[in-house]
């Protein structure tokens, strides 16, 4: 009786996710410095840890979902909140991670906010709608502060304002931000008293079977190749479906009609030399030809996670007078 073949690895996310033909999955940081250009902390960094105060709650007691609060020191009361959903093509990344919390650091200091920084569940374990359902499950702790009588106390006693609230999400963190505000304008859910005031969209990552020219036709980048899109999708979406599954395209073929759907304002942000440019900016066009209040902002040179990966730089300054513009635009 021959023994049985030894489990081989049928897809590898850079050493940081592996699975393998049996089923099994292994997760590593190991390779995490060079997949995700986790830069060592510099002068910029320790301004704003000096300035910003963090801590770790949980906020979904069955999936053991943790989320991480940054808050401003120092400031005044009724702060608006930020929700930051991190990226990783909904296969890896998390709120503990250098990149995202250095951002979020950066974020909450410089847009005088208190943000929340979710964990979520990833795939290929949990796969796609996990990490959306993870997402409003964060907004839904948001809120039972809002109306507890003992409340978390960075969220409590006036200390924000559950009137302003905003979601910003990067590249797979941006398509969650999407349904998200679909199921918000479909009039799903109750948020009350929270109001979602608008939603920005970095690098949002969709997908579809027919290639786009910057993905067909575009150099691949530090961070992303066509290559390493599909295999996210391939380990995200229910499996047996492509990449037009509503959860990766948004205008797919069995994708909901967006036209009656009243979005909230939407900023996406792209790089000009990303990958998934194009999708990027056919979205924003569709929208506004359907007579949404979305805005397109694209950065001309820049790669993907060019904001999150390098939140002092210049550019990175221009993104936040864009988030400031936004949040006090559509505050009222």
């Amino acid at each position: 009786m021959g023994s049985l073949p030894h489990p081989h690895i049928v897809e590898d996310c850079q050493g940081i996710l592996q699975l393998y033909s049996d089923g099994s999955i292994t997760r590593s940081d190991i390779n995490l410095r060079s997949l995700f250009n986790n830069n060592p902390p510099n002068d910029d960094d320790d301004v704003a840890a000096s300035s910003v105060l963090f801590k770790d709650c949980l906020y979904h007691k069955p999936h053991h979902l943790r989320l991480r609060l940054y808050k401003p020191k120092n400031l005044p009361s009724s702060l608006p909140v930020l929700l930051f959903l991190h990226g990783g093509g909904f296969c890896v990344g998390s709120r503990t991670w250098p990149n995202f919390h250095n951002c979020c650091l950066r974020l909450s200091s410089a847009l005088r906010a208190v943000v929340v920084s979710p964990d979520y569940r990833l795939a290929p374990e949990h796969r796609l709608p996990a990490a959306i359902d993870d997402a409003l499950a964060a907004l839904e702790w948001v809120r039972a502060q809002a109306t507890s009588e003992n409340p978390e106390p960075w969220l409590g006693g006036g200390a924000v304002d559950f009137g302003k609230v905003f979601v910003l999400g990067d590249s797979s963190g941006g398509n969650i931000a999407h349904h998200l505000a679909v199921r918000f304008g479909s009039g799903f859910g109750d948020l009350e008293p929270v109001r979602v005031r608008g939603f920005v969209l970095m690098a949002p990552f969709f997908g579809g079977c027919a290639k786009t020219k910057s993905e067909a036709e575009g150099p691949p980048e530090p961070l992303l190749n066509l290559e390493i899109l599909d295999r996210f999708w391939r380990l995200s979406i229910p499996v047996g479906e492509t990449a037009d599954h509503p959860f990766a395209n948004p205008f797919g073929p069995r994708s909901p009609n967006l036209e009656p759907v009243m979005l909230d304002p939407i900023l996406a942000i792209v790089g000009g030399r990303e990958v998934l440019k194009d999708r990027v900016e056919d979205y924003a066009r569709r929208l506004k030809e359907m007579g949404k209040k979305i805005e397109y902002v694209e950065f001309e040179g820049q790669h993907h996670g060019f904001f999150i990966n390098e939140p002092y730089s210049d550019t990175a300054n221009r993104v936040l007078q864009l988030l400031t513009s936004f949040m006090d635009m559509n505050s009222n």
